[in-house]
């Protein structure tokens, strides 16, 4: 099992000697190989919160579990997908994608073979042997996924790894996510800004509140996605669609609330 379980999570900052509060009572489940999307305003611990799962940071109350032990530090059941690539730049795609394997001391059987696998699903074939500087931002994060799939994380955790790319290089991503998503499936903890590539990828999406973070609400979106085949259409056809307008429509009004009773508040 590969759950990763927030049990009244808190985090507290000392900022100049005064506590910031930017988590409070978290209790979520992202179950075993379901993709979630997390979505809330700027600095709402969205990332602080993915980042307890990776084992970069600790509650300062409560637990975070994946699978049935308490994570403690990093571990190689889980890996992460950053923004900004992450890529050696003097290492070429080949290399990138094998690094996480020569660590893990596999044999060179076992490398290439997993290498050409992911080369493959990535769309990279034809790109082996190109450094990340000859490569388009797209080109890069389908490395930096590939990098982190190979090494057959139980737990994948991604923080907006499209955010830094132009609308229509996303949108592809987007596609090629889903497609990767239905022959290797992972636990998955998606992190975003983006309303619609929430729903266009996640089982569920989860919507915080302004900070002290919370879970406001849990959106699923798995049975209807099933339903209306969404994974056999591009993006856009999909994100005309009736429920999907309904949904997007309904968590954005979640967000503007929560913000609106912020001012209020203010």
């Amino acid at each position: 099992m590969s759950d990763i379980v927030f049990q009244g999570v808190g985090r507290v900052f000392d900022q100049n000697a005064s506590p910031v509060v930017a988590l409070d009572s978290i209790d979520f489940t992202i179950r075993d190989r379901e993709f979630v999307a997390v979505v809330g305003p700027s600095g709402c611990g969205k990332t602080t919160l993915l980042r307890m799962a990776a084992g970069l940071d600790f509650p300062t109350s409560g637990s975070v579990r994946v699978g049935n032990e308490t994570v403690r530090g990093p571990g190689p059941d889980r890996t992460l997908v950053f923004q900004q690539f992450a890529l050696f730049p003097w290492k070429t795609v080949r290399q990138n994608i094998e690094f996480g394997l020569i660590c893990a001391r596999k044999n060179r059987e076992e490398r290439d073979a997993a290498v050409k696998r992911y080369v493959e699903l990535m769309g990279l074939e034809g790109r082996e042997d190109a450094f990340p500087h000859q490569l388009s931002g797209g080109m890069q994060q389908r490395v930096a996924i590939a990098r982190s799939y190979v090494l057959d994380p139980d737990v994948l955790l991604m923080d907006e790894p499209f955010g830094a790319l132009d609308a229509q290089t996303r949108v592809v991503m987007q596609e090629e996510l889903i497609k990767l998503a239905r022959v290797s499936p992972r636990t998955v903890m998606f992190i975003t800004h983006s309303v619609e590539e929430a729903v266009y990828l996640a089982d569920r999406v989860a919507v915080m509140t302004k900070r002290p973070g919370r879970i406001r609400e849990v959106v699923d979106i798995a049975e209807i996605r099933s339903r209306e085949r969404w994974s056999e259409r591009h993006v856009e056809e999909t994100m005309d669609l009736e429920s999907f307008v309904r949904l997007r429509t309904s968590i954005w009004k979640l967000l503007r609330e929560d913000g609106l009773a912020a001012a209020a508040n203010s």
